[in-house]
C-alpha cells in the first residue's frame, strides 16, 4: 500500500543578526535540533519500503496540498513542525482534516506534551510524581523564589524538545545564574522558562509501544553521567546529546537494560505507563524519569514523537531499547506502522513486490535533495 512519510529536514541555522528594530530576532543555533537528518529519513523510508510503496512528503507550507493530492493509505509521521508551541500538532491536524490515517498521537496530545509545565500539571493531577517548579516570563519572576524551590535548580525552555535550550549551564546554583538563565531562555527562545527543582539521583528514559491495555515498556535505558567530560554538570544537556556524544566517537552514556532493582524498574514503568495513558498517547512515546537523592523516581517530560536515529553508534534511546527487546530498526518502524493500522482497522497487503519503489512528491517550485 502507499505509505506517506512526513518529516522536517534538519538544516543549519545561518542567519545574520537583526539590523532593524522591528525585525524578527535570529533563530537560536539549535533551532533545527528536533528535525531529522537525511540519514534518518532514508533509514525509515528503507524500513517501510520492505513492505510498502513510500511517498516522501516534506512537512512545509505546501504539505497540505501535497497530502490532498497524493492521499496515501496511511502516513508515518515524523514531522516536528517548526514554529509555535503547538508545532508538533500541525501535520496531524492537516491529516485529520483530510481524514488520512497516521501513526502516533493526535494533535491534542502532541500540543499538550510539548508544553512541559502543562504536561506535568496534568499527570500530577492524576497522582504521577513530578518535580516542583514554576514558570518565568522574565528574570523578575524569579527574584523572590517560593519556599518550595531551593538551589540547585534546572532552567529550561517550556516548549522545546531534543534538549534544545538546555545547555550545561541550565543547572544553576546561585541567584545570579538563575536570573541569567531565565533571561537567556526567554530572550533566545521567545517563550517562558521552566524553573524546576534539581533531582540529584539517577536518570532514565523509557520507550513505550502499543495502545490501550496492551501498551508496554521496552527495556529501560539509564543515562550514565559518569561518561561525560570531567567537570560538566550531571544532566542530559544539549552538549551531552549533540556535541560530546558523536557517532564517530560515541560516549558510553546509555545502559540498557538499566541495572536497577526490580522494584525501581516496576515503579518507573508504572509512572511511564500512567503518564502515557493520561495523555492518551498512541502507538509510541518516550518518557524521561529522574530520581531524587533518596532514589524515588519522578516524571520529567514525554516525547510522543521520539527520536529514532538509525545506527547503534548514534546512541538513540528508542532504537536502543527496541534492540534490547529483540526488535531491529526495520522491525521497530514497521511495528509502529502496524499498531497504527490496527487502530484504524486497515488491512495491509504484504505481498512481496520485489521492489523498493519510492515516490517523492514535491510542491511546484520546490527542489529535491
Amino acid at each position: 500500500m502507499d505509505v506517506g512519510l512526513t518529516f522536517n529536514l534538519k538544516q543549519e541555522v545561518v542567519e545574520p543578526a537583526p539590523v532593524e528594530e522591528n525585525e524578527e530576532p535570529p533563530s537560536p543555533p539549535d533551532f533545527y535540533a528536533e528535525c531529522d537528518s537525511e540519514a534518518t529519513i532514508a533509514a525509515v523510508e528503507a524500513a517501510l519500503a520492505r513492505r510498502h510503496r513510500v511517498i516522501r512528503i516534506h512537512a512545509d507550507e505546501h504539505a497540505f496540498e501535497t497530502l490532498r493530492r497524493t492521499r496515501p493509505a496511511i502516513v508515518f509521521n515524523l514531522a516536528e513542525g517548526l514554529y509555535g508551541a503547538a508545532r508538533e500538532a500541525h501535520l496531524p491536524a492537516m491529516l485529520e482534516m483530510l481524514r488520512i490515517p497516521y501513526t502516533g498521537s493526535d494533535p491534542q496530545t502532541l500540543a499538550i506534551a510539548l508544553d512541559k509545565e502543562r504536561t506535568k500539571d496534568l499527570v500530577a493531577h492524576h497522582g504521577v510524581p513530578v518535580p516542583r517548579s514554576l514558570t518565568a516570563a522574565s528574570p523578575d519572576d524569579v527574584r523572590a523564589l517560593p519556599d518550595f524551590l531551593a538551589f540547585p535548580l534546572m532552567v529550561k525552555p517550556s516548549s522545546e524538545g531534543s534538549s534544545k535550550g538546555i545547555q550545561n549551564g541550565a543547572l544553576v546554583r546561585t541567584q545570579a545564574e538563575l536570573e541569567a538563565q531565565v533571561e537567556r531562555v526567554t530572550t533566545l527562545y521567545r517563550q517562558t522558562a521552566l524553573v524546576e527543582e534539581y533531582l540529584a539521583g539517577r536518570e532514565f528514559t523509557v520507550a513505550i509501544l502499543g495502545n490501550g491495555p496492551s501498551a508496554r515498556c521496552l527495556p529501560i535505558v539509564e543515562i550514565k553521567f559518569d561518561s561525560l567530560p570531567s567537570g560538566v554538570n550531571p544532566i542530559y544537556s544539549y552538549e551531552a546529546k549533540w556535541i560530546w556524544d558523536r557517532a564517530e566517537n560515541p560516549l558510553s552514556i546509555f545502559d540498557c537494560p538499566a541495572r536497577i532493582p526490580e522494584r525501581l524498574a516496576a515503579r518507573i514503568s508504572r509512572i511511564c505507563l500512567d503518564a502515557y495513558r493520561i495523555l492518551r498517547c498512541r502507538d509510541w512515546c518516550r518518557i524521561d524519569v529522574r530520581c531524587n537523592a533518596a532514589g524515588e523516581p519522578f516524571f520529567l517530560e514525554m516525547n510522543p514523537l521520539p527520536g529514532i536515529l538509525p545506527k547503534p553508534e548514534d546512541n538513540s534511546c528508542f532504537p536502543k531499547a527496541a534492540r534490547a527487546a529483540g526488535l531491529d530498526y526495520a522491525g521497530l518502524i514497521n511495528t509502529v506502522l502496524d499498531l497504527a493500522c490496527a487502530r484504524y482497522g486497515i488491512s495491509q497487503r504484504r505481498a512481496a513486490t520485489g521492489t523498493t519503489e519510492r515516490r517523492e512528491v514535491l510542491a511546484p517550485g520546490i527542489g529535491g535533495r
